[in-house]
């Protein structure tokens, strides 16, 4: 596999993890989720899951399995994350690393093609979710609404080296009908 497709995710929602439903999941046919948390669940300074990630969480945990999976080392910050969310977790992965995210797929008893890793940075989360062989998703960072002028120069830099090689990064729209449903719903 080149660079260029290691670095093209499968799925670019162009907002964050709360934009991923339920139906994007079954209509992949994913069965688990191995999430990273640092700016994919919660922005970098803020250490509690809001009520509404809580919500969500929730609302996939009936239809995929959710381990969370990060490069953090803080045990206090992403236990304490994990447990407000009632997830399982792994810390330390050094993802573009396959390691702990070949651990979660095992955890959830999946083949890693039903898996999908999601995340807000292309040279960890894609790489690592892509080098395994799970389907990729690539979410926009959860912004700190006490921050009014948001800057992340890390993933703004992969973005710019991902395109400049050609990984052409386009977010994806899906129109969802549902059989009880008369009118088609975008998300």
């Amino acid at each position: 596999m080149s660079w260029i497709t290691n670095l093209q995710p499968d799925l670019i929602l162009g907002g964050p993890i709360l934009s991923l439903t339920p139906d994007i999941l079954q209509h992949y046919q994913l069965k688990g989720l191995v999430l990273d948390v640092d700016d994919t669940l919660v922005p970098l300074r803020v250490a509690q899951a809001s009520d509404e990630m809580r919500q969500w969480v929730e609302q996939i945990k009936p239809v995929a399995s959710v381990w969370l999976v990060s490069n953090n080392l803080s045990q206090a910050r992403i236990s304490s994350i994990a447990n407000s969310l009632n997830l399982p977790y792994m810390l330390g992965a050094r993802k573009p690393s396959r390691r702990k995210l070949k651990k979660a797929a095992q955890a959830m008893n999946l083949p890693v093609e039903q898996v999908a890793m999601v995340g807000d940075r292309l040279f960890t989360d894609v790489l690592a979710g892509n080098r395994l062989g799970m389907f990729t998703i690539l979410v926009e960072p959860m912004l700190d609404p006490g921050i009014t002028n948001p800057s992340n120069p890390t993933r703004d830099f992969e973005v710019w080296v991902s395109q400049a090689l050609g990984v052409p990064l386009t977010a994806v729209q899906h129109n969802f009908k549902k059989p009880d449903e008369s009118r088609q719903t975008e998300i």
